[in-house]
């Protein structure tokens, strides 16, 4: 894998499916763009819909930037009084974000009953031995020292990622190209709470963990021998590994 870097000034980029982003902040503005509709101080461009660009100008005609006004149409206020907000929409998703508590692994029920932590403790061992860590790395690093919070200083990350994008193959191509990742390039998905969530891959075509873990091999992958190595154990130790994904 390699690292994407930000286009202005080559810093690392970690945010996003392919770590286009090298902020929470500019990871907001681009979703509040993107997927609402919403220009910003960070993403301030409009996004018409095919035939809707009727002045040529890239806005709709009805856009109230034509005219000047509402541009763009989330803003920090500033002198913003007791009735009014000072922080922009994107600065107030970026705290959110920024202040959420990482996942906290747990045990794992199946079948109504609770799995052991000798068969989790043999599926942490697999994960290991079979290539997963390789690119899931359980710890990538801890943060940097903060004035801010303290309490946030040179923590470990049990991210279970190294923040890399990879070639995932025609598979898992989206054919979108962000910053220096490909159409096939996605970054190495964080496995932290992978336990408490529902919808998997970039994309959540799946529920299931194997047809996830499946999913990672096809024609220019980089994840095609581990998987392989994973259809090469015994169903009991594909069992163990799968209840240690789902104690993250």
């Amino acid at each position: 894998g390699t690292f994407n870097r930000n286009g202005n000034d080559g810093t690392i980029s970690r945010f996003g499916w392919k770590a286009q982003n090298k902020s929470l902040q500019l990871f907001s503005g681009e979703a509040y763009n993107v997927e609402m509709g919403i220009t910003n101080e960070v993403f301030p461009q409009e996004r018409p819909l095919p035939g809707e660009d009727q002045q040529g100008s890239g806005l709709p005609s009805n856009c109230l930037n034509l005219s000047g006004t509402g541009y763009p149409e989330d803003t920090s206020n500033p002198s913003g009084g007791s009735n009014a907000a000072v922080l922009d929409d994107v600065s107030a998703f970026s705290n959110f974000m920024r202040f959420l508590a990482p996942p906290q692994p747990g045990g794992v029920v199946l079948n109504g009953q609770p799995v052991s932590t000798t068969s989790i403790a043999n599926g942490q061992a697999l994960f290991r031995s079979i290539g997963c860590a390789n690119c899931h790395n359980p710890s990538p690093g801890t943060t940097q020292t903060s004035n801010f919070v303290p309490g946030l200083s040179n923590v470990p990350v049990p991210a279970f990622s190294d923040l890399e994008i990879h070639h995932m193959g025609s598979g898992l191509a989206d054919n979108v190209s962000q910053g220096g990742a490909g159409g096939d390039q996605f970054r190495t998905a964080p496995l932290w709470g992978l336990g408490q969530r529902i919808f998997l891959l970039h994309d959540g075509r799946t529920t299931n963990l194997i047809i996830a873990i499946r999913s990672h091999a096809s024609n220019g992958s980089e994840a095609t021998t581990v998987e392989r190595n994973f259809g090469a154990l015994t169903p009991s130790q594909q069992q163990d590994l799968l209840n240690f994904l789902r104690s993250l």
